[in-house]
């Protein structure tokens, strides 16, 4: 009973410190030295033993360092963006800050490493980030050809394609409307070989252009150097949101249809056990604490109040049976990560919810009990 009232204080030691200081999602928040430094692209370090695992894996390597390296997008708001300050934000950006928090016990002891997507496949055979969180889709292929290993899937998406009304898209409009048109994605992405083979089965004949981020194809579809853009709808729902002029936002529509699948999430280098635990289960708890309506500022009264919640306890820390220890991290590690970061539903309503601009449904990405497909494992 003594060691799980200090526990309990730790934990609400946790919530008073995350409640006390400013968000760390804050656009207005000054960037750090590591943030304003990692706008810098991966491609351009060069290697040597910046994100390298070594003797000991990543995970050793990451609390020597004392700071998480973490590959993600910049230019897609609600999952990976950079604003003018320099500060990151977003649903996969939230994620590398939640296993640092777990990790090093600190959400903003983050070094933010831009990468390309034509680029993702490369750092993570060089080892120059921990992680890759960056609008990633799981496939055969990146499984067997990566020299990594994916994690959990964190967003489930499917691939769509936007074009302008004035050109006669509509929302019911189907591949039909590709035949003969300028179709324009993202180089070295799923997306160019799911638009190719959508253009075979159905019959149509394309001009399948590619750019080296969401910008290109943007600003290719608002000049008219393409006539369909397509990627995951997700993404779709972010440049539509944050497109301008407002003329040209209002002008663009993304159909109902889908053409495949998309499971998103981190990437890691292969082989490490360890290291893939500790991610896997940073994502499991923001479910699990979703499952309990657990959230940042509710978790120690949540332990207090459910003391017969055996696998609450276990998992944030207030148990004396906690596997935390065993994944060679902190037993308050999990919890960090909720209070400092939250749980997943927090994550998502804060990125992508409806008082954002993107207002995305949560579709698929719904807990197993509403109907979705995240279905955490027991933490026990």
């Amino acid at each position: 009973m003594m060691k799980r009232l200090l526990v309990l204080l730790a934990v609400l030691a946790l919530v008073a410190a995350a409640c006390g200081g400013e968000s760390e999602t804050d656009d207005t928040t000054e960037p750090t030295e590591t943030t304003a430094a990692a706008t810098e692209t991966t491609a351009a370090t060069g290697g040597g033993d910046v994100g390298q695992a070594g003797e000991g894996g990543t995970l050793a390597a990451v609390q020597a360092r004392g700071t998480l390296i973490c590959g993600v997008n910049n230019g897609v708001p609600g999952f990976g963006f950079v604003d003018d300050t320099g500060t990151f934000s977003g649903f996969d950006v939230d994620y590398c800050r939640a296993i640092a928090a777990a990790v090093l016990g600190d959400s903003e002891a983050v070094e933010f490493r831009v990468v390309e997507a034509a680029d993702r496949g490369t750092v993570i055979q060089t080892g120059e980030v921990d992680v890759l969180i960056r609008n990633t889709t799981y496939t055969q292929s990146r499984d067997a050809q990566w020299g990594g290993d994916f994690g959990v899937t964190t967003f489930y998406d499917g691939q769509g394609f936007m074009g302008l009304q004035s050109a006669g898209v509509t929302a019911d409009s189907g591949p039909e409307v590709w035949d003969g048109a300028v179709v324009c994605t993202i180089q070295g992405t799923t997306s160019e070989l799911n638009a190719t083979n959508l253009a075979q089965v159905s019959g149509v004949t394309i001009d399948l252009v590619t750019y080296a981020d969401a910008d290109g194809y943007m600003n290719a579809l608002q000049s008219g150097q393409c006539d369909i853009a397509t990627t995951d709808k997700s993404q779709l729902a972010s440049r539509k949101a944050t497109a301008s002029p407002a003329e040209f936002s209002e002008d663009l529509i993304i159909p109902g249809f889908t053409f495949s699948k998309e499971p998103l999430g981190p990437v890691y280098q292969a082989n490490d056990s360890q290291w893939g635990d500790v991610v896997n289960w940073t994502v499991f708890a923001t479910l699990i604490a979703e499952e309990k309506g657990i959230t940042s500022a509710t978790l120690a009264d949540y332990l207090s109040s459910n003391p017969d919640d055996t696998e609450a306890a276990r998992l944030f820390g207030a148990a004396e049976d906690q596997l935390q220890g065993d994944m060679g991290l902190d037993p308050l590690a999990f919890a960090n990560v909720i209070t400092q970061v939250g749980s997943y539903a927090e994550i998502y309503e804060r990125n992508l919810g409806p008082d954002t601009p993107f207002n995305l449904p949560r579709g698929l990405n719904e807990l197993w009990s509403n109907g979705g497909l995240l279905y955490p494992p027991p933490a026990r």
